[in-house]
Order: structure tokens, then sequence, then C-alpha cells
């Protein structure tokens, strides 16, 4: 078989005889076919800058004739590129890896608006993995709201113990995202199939740990959390956290299988689930309390039933990919190792977040009945709004790697896609900000029809509008230090805000402050996690800006 090699122009001294002869021939092949012999001959050429299928593009693109096409096989551990001549009747074939080639380019290549916009059609369904426990208790408290500002007030420690829980398993799901999208870009099948099994088996481990924990220390935990002078509070929140507490192994399964499928690109998979839970949990609210007249116990059923038919609908929607989501392994120590590097960090991040927020309820325990469940209503609006910032966080984590230190590294696109985040997170903050601040400002009577409440809510409007503009835009910062693993810093910078903010609502609580002053503490607590962020990412030695930054965490976890 005759075979020619050219060499590319970038390797020749700039003004050599032979680059110029490469140019002039390059322009010339651009417009004729190569001349064969056989109609297989092969052409190797050399060329580490462009990939396989790149350089298969730049050649298809006028290197045919009407008698043979062209293709591109393996490149060697040198480099070399084996482009192939075909005879006519492939056509179709090749045309059809043309357009999956085009469709597959991804963030990295698309210009500022056009990542805007994929960002926005990829963040969209993404939302199904964060709003649906939210929305659930946001219907929960809309319903028993109508009914009872006692009952309404006892669901703000339940949601706590429930949802708020939940997110310290979040360290469960980033890990699952990250190693499946790892996995993935090596186009390693089996390797995604074992590690959906291991965190199913630490998913469900997991649930039925926190199954069994609310079972036997759920009343003793409340009770400690609402405090002696709300003690008769304990009875009705015990009764709503027993029972959505048969959901956890569920829930957890079902955050495994979301993130599996956020981390295969698929974002309508927990779109889906959303829309299904959210009708089942309206829908049994309204039958169980509003005519049933269940209470706080129906909402706790209706929500339990919609957690548990969210995850199986993920289970399947994995089934539906080619992998097996009942497939369970028993993980191994390295595996656990793995998966504790990046879920270590994480853990201390989301448990900073949620014993924060645990403490601001906390104090508004102790303020009253009246004032908890004021708070109760605000903060399940700001939860409600705040996460759909979380997939800018995933969004960042999904296609940051490869731009930071993948394949087609490129500082000046991973920049431009933290603009695009950044750019869209403080839209989504301001139209947040004034939708969030507006629902419970203007129409209070969607919650409860206490006055009392309805007061105390309005006194926490201008913090409340104040923390919830910036979130977004803080997780796209976070999400962009967790893509490029920078995982020490965003967990002590997170417990050096915690502490900060605990001392702070130690300090409001004593003088007397009330529920406002817990509120301008979570804004001291938003600002300061903001303005971290940004400067580390800003950072000559960050990973957006750093030449060095890849090859140092490389050796760095070569050396662990």
């Amino acid at each position: 078989m005759q075979t020619h090699s050219l060499v590319h122009s970038s390797h020749l001294p700039r003004h050599s005889p032979g680059s110029r002869f490469l140019s002039k021939s390059l322009m010339f092949f651009k417009n004729k076919p190569f001349p064969l012999s056989t109609p297989n001959s092969h052409v190797s050429i050399l060329n580490p800058k462009y990939g396989q299928v790149s350089l298969k593009t730049r050649l298809l693109a006028g290197c045919m004739s009407s008698g043979q096409e062209l293709t591109a096989s393996t490149t060697n551990d040198c480099g070399v590129t084996s482009v192939s001549y075909f005879k006519e009747g492939d056509k179709e074939d090749v045309e059809e890896e043309m357009k999956m080639e085009a469709s597959s380019g991804g963030l990295e290549n698309a210009s500022l608006w056009e990542q805007m916009k994929d960002i926005v059609t990829f963040t969209g369904p993404a939302l199904g993995l964060w709003l649906c426990g939210p929305l659930m208790s946001l219907i929960d408290t809309a319903v028993i709201g109508q009914g009872s500002s006692i009952e309404l007030a006892a669901l703000g420690p339940g949601t706590v113990l429930c949802d708020s829980t939940c997110y310290i398993f979040m360290f469960l799901a980033i890990s699952t995202s990250n190693m499946i999208a790892n996995s993935l870009a090596k186009q390693d099948k089996d390797a995604v199939q074992h590690q959906i099994s291991i965190l199913l088996f630490i998913g469900l481990t997991c649930g039925f740990f926190m199954l069994l924990l609310t079972k036997f220390f759920g009343r003793s935990a409340l009770a400690a959390f609402i405090g002696p002078n709300n003690s008769h509070l304990v009875p009705i929140a015990n009764s709503y956290v027993q029972i959505r507490g048969v959901a956890w192994p569920a829930i957890l399964i079902g955050w495994v299988a979301q993130s599996a499928s956020l981390g295969m690109k698929d974002s309508w998979g927990p779109l889906k689930a959303l829309i299904v839970a959210s009708v089942i949990n309206g829908i049994g609210d309204i039958v169980l309390c509003r005519f049933l007249n269940y209470g706080i116990a129906g909402a706790a059923w209706a929500t339990m039933v919609s957690q548990v038919v969210a995850g199986y609908m993920m289970i399947d929607s994995l089934n539906k990919k080619g992998y097996s989501g009942y497939a369970i392994s028993v993980p191994s120590f390295a595996d656990l190792m793995t998966i504790f590097r990046i879920a270590a960090p994480v853990f201390i991040v989301m448990m900073s977040k949620v014993t924060f927020y645990a403490l601001i309820v906390y104090f508004a325990a102790s303020m009253g009945t009246l004032t908890l469940a004021a708070h109760q209503v605000m903060v399940q609006v700001f939860f409600m709004c705040t996460v759909w910032g979380e997939p800018l966080c995933q969004t960042a984590q999904s296609f940051m790697p490869e731009l930071i230190d993948g394949k087609n590294r490129s500082l000046v696109k991973a920049q431009m896609l933290m603009k695009s985040l950044t750019i869209i997170g403080a839209i989504f903050g301001l139209m947040l900000g004034i939708v969030g601040t507006a629902i419970p400002s203007l129409f209070p009577n969607i919650f409860t029809t206490d006055q009392n409440v309805i007061q105390e809510m309005r006194k926490v409007v201008i913090p409340y509008f104040c923390s919830l503009t910036i979130t977004p835009c803080i997780l796209s910062l976070e999400g962009t230090l967790l893509a490029g693993q920078d995982l020490k810093f965003i967990s002590l910078s997170m417990s050096g805000c915690f502490a900060l903010g605990a001392l702070l609502l130690l300090l409001v609580s004593s003088r007397g402050y009330g529920l406002p002053g817990c509120w301008y503490t979570l804004v001291v607590f938003q600002w300061t996690r903001f303005f971290l962020s940004l400067q580390r990412i800003l950072s000559p030695n960050s990973m957006l800006f750093s030449e060095d930054y890849g090859k140092r965490m490389f050796q760095k976890l070569k050396a662990e």
C-alpha cells in the first residue's frame, strides 16, 4: 500500500522553503483530492494540535471527489493520524459522523452569546434536581398555612430535619456527576456502570441509616431544636418527620440516579421527575389536607409518596440509557478513597451551609410561635428561589474540567464560560430577587391569613432581597472552584463563613434584634461567600489564569 506522509507546518522553521512549499501544497489540496494509486491508499499527517475528528473534518471539507470518500482512524502515541479513502457508498456514514461532531461541539467551542443560550438550554431542565424538594415543602407550607398557624410553625423545624438534612448528602450527588462525567469522557461504559452501582449502594446505605436515625432519634432532635418554650410543637412536627422519613432510601437513590443523568448531559430526566412528583404532591396535599382534614400528617404522606415516585423515575431513566439502575455493588477500599477525596470537602461545605440555616431557624424558634411561622414562610420561598442558581453550579462542573485541564484545554474559553455563567447568574439573581420578594410581600395570603404572621414576614423583606439576588452568582463561582478541584479552599472558606455567621447570630440574638437581625446576618454570610470565591478565581494563581495550575493539580492527585 502506497503511503504519503506530510508534516504539519507549525513544526517547520517559519521562513524555511519547506514550510512555504508545504503551505502552498496544503492550499492546493484544499480544492483537489489527493492523488491515489489505489482506492485504499492512506495519508498520515503529523498534527498534535488537532485531534482525529477535527483533522478529518478539515480534510473532508475540500478533499473528497465524487468517487472516493475520506475518514480518519486512530491517532497513535506519536500524534500521527491515519486518514483513509474509501470507495463511493460510504458517504452517508461519514456525513452522519460529521453531523455528530458538529452537534457535540459543546460550550467550549461557542461564542459568548451561544454559550449563554446553551447554558440556559442545559440548566432549564436540570432544575428538577434541586426544585423537587423545596417545591414539595413550599406546597406543604401553602396548604398547611391555610388551616392552622400552629401546624405552620411546627412545619418549620420539621422541614429543616427533612429537607435541609438532605443537603448534607449533596456530596453524594456531586461525586456522582463528577465521576460519571470523567468516565464518559474516556468512553468507558464499564466504569460508568461500576460507578453507578457502587454509588447506588452508598446512597441506599445512607438512606436506611437516616431512616433508622429519624425513627429512633427524630423526636429528641426536634425537642432539642425547638426548645422548651415551644414544646407543644414537638408532637406535631414529629408526626411530619416520621412519615417523611420513610422516603429516605428513595430520596438518596434518586439523587444518585439524577446526578448520573446530569453527568451524561441529560437534564430532561430530572425535569420529568419534577413534573410528576410535584403533581402528585400537589394533588395529595389538597385531597388529604383540605378535603380529608389530615392536616400536617396528610402533607407528609403526599410528599413522601411523590419522592418515592421521583426516585423510581430516575432509576428507570438510567435503564433507558442502557445502564442497570438496579445493579448494586459493594465498593472496594480504592472506590471509597476515590469518592472520599471528592466527597469530604463537599461534605464540609454542605454541613456548614445546612448548619447555618438550621441555626437561623433555631434562633427564630426562640422568638415565639408567630415569628417562627413567619420565618418558615420566608425561608421556604427563599430556598425555592435559590435552587434556580444550582444548575449554574452543575454547568460549571460539567463543562469547566475539559477547558481547565482536559484534552481541549483553553483558559481563554474557560474564562469566557465563567463570564457567561456570571452574567446569567446576575440576571437570574435580579429576577429571583424581584419575584421572590414580591410573592410573600404582595401575596402573603397564599401562605397564611394571620395578620401577625404577615407583619413579621414584611419586616425581613430588605435583607431577604439582598441575600437572594447574589445567590446565583455565588453558585456559579463555587461550581467553578469545584470543577477546578480547588476543594481545600472552598471547604476552608465555607467553614470560615459559617463561624462568622454563627458569631453574628449569637450577637444579634443577645441584643434583641429579632428576626430581621437573623436575616441581616444571612446577608453578611452570602456576600462574604461571594467575595471570597471571586477573589480566589480572579487570583493570578487560580485555575482560570495560571498555565501551571493543571500540572500542579495532576502532580498532587498522582502523589495522593
